[in-house]
Protein backbone atom coordinates (compact mmCIF):
# COMPACT_ATOMS: atom_id res chain seq x y z
CA UNK A 1 0.00 0.00 0.00
CA UNK A 2 1.13 3.49 -0.72
CA UNK A 3 2.65 5.18 1.65
CA UNK A 4 4.64 7.94 3.40
CA UNK A 5 7.66 8.74 6.18
CA UNK A 6 6.22 10.93 8.91
CA UNK A 7 6.32 14.59 8.03
CA UNK A 8 8.04 16.25 10.56
CA UNK A 9 7.90 19.52 9.07
CA UNK A 10 4.77 22.00 10.39
CA UNK A 11 2.16 22.41 7.60
CA UNK A 12 -0.76 24.68 7.22
CA UNK A 13 -3.87 23.58 7.66
CA UNK A 14 -4.25 24.10 3.37
CA UNK A 15 -1.08 22.65 2.67
CA UNK A 16 -1.82 18.95 5.17
CA UNK A 17 -5.29 18.93 3.66
CA UNK A 18 -4.20 19.03 0.08
CA UNK A 19 -0.89 16.74 0.90
CA UNK A 20 -3.84 14.05 2.39
CA UNK A 21 -6.00 14.24 -0.73
CA UNK A 22 -3.23 13.49 -3.04
CA UNK A 23 -2.12 10.51 -0.89
CA UNK A 24 -5.81 9.37 -0.84
CA UNK A 25 -5.78 9.29 -4.48
CA UNK A 26 -2.91 6.68 -4.63
CA UNK A 27 -4.43 4.77 -1.87
CA UNK A 28 -8.14 4.68 -3.24
CA UNK A 29 -6.65 4.20 -6.58
CA UNK A 30 -5.05 1.05 -4.96
CA UNK A 31 -7.84 -0.34 -2.74
CA UNK A 32 -11.22 -0.71 -2.32
CA UNK A 33 -12.92 1.64 -0.24
CA UNK A 34 -14.55 -1.00 1.68
CA UNK A 35 -10.94 -3.06 2.34
CA UNK A 36 -9.11 0.68 2.90
CA UNK A 37 -9.83 1.47 7.03
CA UNK A 38 -9.18 4.83 8.78
CA UNK A 39 -6.41 3.36 10.43
CA UNK A 40 -4.52 2.23 7.13
CA UNK A 41 -5.06 5.81 5.70
CA UNK A 42 -3.82 7.53 8.92
CA UNK A 43 -0.73 5.22 8.99
CA UNK A 44 -0.14 5.56 5.17
CA UNK A 45 -0.30 9.17 6.13
CA UNK A 46 1.84 9.19 9.13
CA UNK A 47 -0.24 10.76 11.07
CA UNK A 48 -2.47 10.11 14.08
CA UNK A 49 -6.33 8.75 13.37
CA UNK A 50 -7.19 11.70 15.53
CA UNK A 51 -5.10 14.06 13.43
CA UNK A 52 -6.80 12.89 10.00
CA UNK A 53 -10.47 13.57 11.51
CA UNK A 54 -9.38 16.60 12.03
CA UNK A 55 -9.47 17.44 8.29
CA UNK A 56 -11.74 14.55 7.38
CA UNK A 57 -14.28 13.97 9.84
CA UNK A 58 -14.85 10.50 8.28
CA UNK A 59 -13.63 7.99 5.43
CA UNK A 60 -16.36 8.66 3.48
CA UNK A 61 -15.94 12.39 3.46
CA UNK A 62 -12.02 11.93 2.92
CA UNK A 63 -13.27 8.94 -0.36
CA UNK A 64 -15.37 12.20 -1.15
CA UNK A 65 -13.20 14.75 -1.24
CA UNK A 66 -10.43 12.64 -3.37
CA UNK A 67 -13.09 12.02 -6.09
CA UNK A 68 -13.86 15.72 -6.44
CA UNK A 69 -10.31 16.47 -6.90
CA UNK A 70 -9.80 13.91 -9.48
CA UNK A 71 -12.80 15.14 -10.94
CA UNK A 72 -11.76 18.82 -10.64
CA UNK A 73 -8.24 17.87 -12.36
CA UNK A 74 -9.71 15.98 -15.55
CA UNK A 75 -12.25 18.90 -16.22
CA UNK A 76 -9.01 21.62 -15.78
CA UNK A 77 -6.89 19.42 -18.37
CA UNK A 78 -9.26 19.48 -20.57
CA UNK A 79 -10.63 22.94 -20.56
CA UNK A 80 -6.64 24.32 -20.85
CA UNK A 81 -6.63 22.53 -23.77
CA UNK A 82 -9.73 23.74 -25.61
CA UNK A 83 -9.42 27.59 -24.25
CA UNK A 84 -8.72 29.11 -27.63
CA UNK A 85 -11.67 30.46 -29.43
CA UNK A 86 -9.22 31.41 -32.83
CA UNK A 87 -8.99 27.49 -33.39
CA UNK A 88 -11.51 25.33 -35.45
CA UNK A 89 -13.92 23.01 -33.79
CA UNK A 90 -12.09 19.83 -35.48
CA UNK A 91 -8.90 20.72 -33.60
CA UNK A 92 -10.74 21.90 -30.66
CA UNK A 93 -12.01 18.24 -30.26
CA UNK A 94 -8.86 16.70 -31.20
CA UNK A 95 -7.33 18.74 -28.67
CA UNK A 96 -9.96 18.08 -26.15
CA UNK A 97 -9.66 14.45 -26.59
CA UNK A 98 -5.56 14.80 -26.60
CA UNK A 99 -5.81 15.86 -22.66
CA UNK A 100 -8.54 13.41 -21.93
CA UNK A 101 -6.60 10.74 -22.97
CA UNK A 102 -3.27 11.85 -21.54
CA UNK A 103 -5.33 11.99 -17.94
CA UNK A 104 -6.32 8.36 -18.69
CA UNK A 105 -2.92 7.50 -19.62
CA UNK A 106 -0.86 9.13 -16.46
CA UNK A 107 -3.65 8.93 -13.92
CA UNK A 108 -4.80 5.01 -14.93
CA UNK A 109 -5.78 4.18 -11.66
CA UNK A 110 -7.07 7.80 -10.25
CA UNK A 111 -9.59 7.64 -13.28
CA UNK A 112 -11.14 4.46 -12.52
CA UNK A 113 -11.75 5.58 -9.16
CA UNK A 114 -13.40 8.45 -10.30
CA UNK A 115 -15.47 6.20 -12.69
CA UNK A 116 -16.06 3.37 -10.49
CA UNK A 117 -16.67 4.59 -7.46
CA UNK A 118 -16.24 2.47 -4.45
CA UNK A 119 -19.67 3.17 -2.45
CA UNK A 120 -22.52 2.53 -4.58
CA UNK A 121 -24.77 5.46 -5.15
CA UNK A 122 -24.07 7.70 -2.19
CA UNK A 123 -25.88 10.78 -3.35
CA UNK A 124 -23.00 12.98 -2.76
CA UNK A 125 -20.72 10.73 -5.09
CA UNK A 126 -23.40 10.89 -7.47
CA UNK A 127 -23.50 14.55 -7.56
CA UNK A 128 -19.67 15.39 -8.01
CA UNK A 129 -19.96 12.37 -10.59
CA UNK A 130 -22.57 14.21 -12.49
CA UNK A 131 -21.79 17.49 -12.01
CA UNK A 132 -18.27 16.44 -13.88
CA UNK A 133 -20.58 14.74 -16.77
CA UNK A 134 -22.73 18.15 -16.90
CA UNK A 135 -19.38 20.38 -17.14
CA UNK A 136 -18.39 18.20 -20.30
CA UNK A 137 -21.43 18.86 -21.88
CA UNK A 138 -21.97 22.18 -21.12
CA UNK A 139 -18.74 22.92 -22.67
CA UNK A 140 -19.15 20.92 -25.30
CA UNK A 141 -22.51 22.63 -26.39
CA UNK A 142 -20.64 25.94 -25.90
CA UNK A 143 -18.09 24.82 -27.93
CA UNK A 144 -19.94 23.70 -30.99
CA UNK A 145 -22.25 26.86 -30.91
CA UNK A 146 -25.37 24.76 -29.43
CA UNK A 147 -26.40 26.31 -26.55
CA UNK A 148 -29.21 28.39 -27.74
CA UNK A 149 -33.10 27.99 -28.30
CA UNK A 150 -34.93 24.99 -29.52
CA UNK A 151 -32.40 21.93 -29.29
CA UNK A 152 -31.83 21.68 -25.14
CA UNK A 153 -33.46 18.17 -24.39
CA UNK A 154 -32.36 16.60 -27.45
CA UNK A 155 -29.18 18.66 -27.16
CA UNK A 156 -28.11 17.44 -23.69
CA UNK A 157 -29.36 13.71 -24.37
CA UNK A 158 -27.29 13.33 -27.73
CA UNK A 159 -24.28 14.93 -25.68
CA UNK A 160 -24.49 13.09 -22.56
CA UNK A 161 -24.68 9.81 -24.31
CA UNK A 162 -21.33 10.76 -26.02
CA UNK A 163 -19.63 11.21 -23.08
CA UNK A 164 -20.92 8.39 -21.57
CA UNK A 165 -19.29 6.36 -24.65
CA UNK A 166 -15.99 8.44 -24.00
CA UNK A 167 -15.99 6.94 -20.36
CA UNK A 168 -16.65 3.76 -21.27
CA UNK A 169 -14.25 3.31 -23.90
CA UNK A 170 -11.66 4.95 -21.92
CA UNK A 171 -12.10 2.22 -19.14
CA UNK A 172 -12.03 -0.50 -21.41
CA UNK A 173 -9.23 0.81 -23.49
CA UNK A 174 -7.46 1.15 -20.07
CA UNK A 175 -8.05 -2.19 -18.85
CA UNK A 176 -7.56 -4.35 -22.53
CA UNK A 177 -5.39 -1.81 -24.00
CA UNK A 178 -6.06 -3.68 -27.64
CA UNK A 179 -6.09 -0.54 -29.71
CA UNK A 180 -3.62 2.02 -30.08
CA UNK A 181 -4.58 5.86 -28.92
CA UNK A 182 -4.54 7.22 -32.63
CA UNK A 183 -7.37 4.67 -32.83
CA UNK A 184 -9.64 5.29 -29.84
CA UNK A 185 -9.41 8.89 -30.48
CA UNK A 186 -10.74 8.71 -33.56
CA UNK A 187 -13.57 6.14 -32.79
CA UNK A 188 -14.26 9.17 -30.46
CA UNK A 189 -14.23 12.02 -32.83
CA UNK A 190 -16.24 10.26 -35.16
CA UNK A 191 -18.87 9.01 -33.22
CA UNK A 192 -19.44 12.26 -31.46
CA UNK A 193 -19.22 13.70 -35.43
CA UNK A 194 -22.36 10.67 -36.24
CA UNK A 195 -24.21 11.92 -33.01
CA UNK A 196 -24.74 15.20 -33.86
CA UNK A 197 -25.82 14.35 -37.33
CA UNK A 198 -28.16 11.34 -36.20
CA UNK A 199 -29.63 14.27 -33.68
CA UNK A 200 -29.78 16.75 -36.52
CA UNK A 201 -27.69 19.48 -34.30
CA UNK A 202 -26.99 21.98 -36.37
CA UNK A 203 -24.45 25.50 -35.86
CA UNK A 204 -21.53 26.91 -38.12
CA UNK A 205 -19.43 24.46 -35.88
CA UNK A 206 -21.04 21.65 -36.41
CA UNK A 207 -21.29 22.34 -39.89
CA UNK A 208 -17.49 22.09 -40.21
CA UNK A 209 -17.34 19.52 -38.29
CA UNK A 210 -19.42 17.25 -40.97
CA UNK A 211 -17.68 18.43 -43.74
CA UNK A 212 -15.65 16.03 -45.22
CA UNK A 213 -12.97 18.14 -45.06
CA UNK A 214 -12.99 18.07 -41.61
CA UNK A 215 -12.96 14.26 -40.72
CA UNK A 216 -9.94 12.50 -39.44
CA UNK A 217 -7.53 11.23 -42.04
Amino acid sequence: MPGRAPNKRRLGVDERRAELLELGLELFAAASYETLSIDAIARAAGISKGLLYHYFPSKRDYYTATVRLAADRLLNATLEATESDELPPLELLQRGLSAYLDFVERHGQTYATLLRTGIGTDPEILTVIEGTRDAFVDRLAERLGLGHEGQGPLLRLALRGWVGFVEVTSLSWLSENTISREVLAELMSETLVATLSAASLKSPQVTDLLTPDSSIE
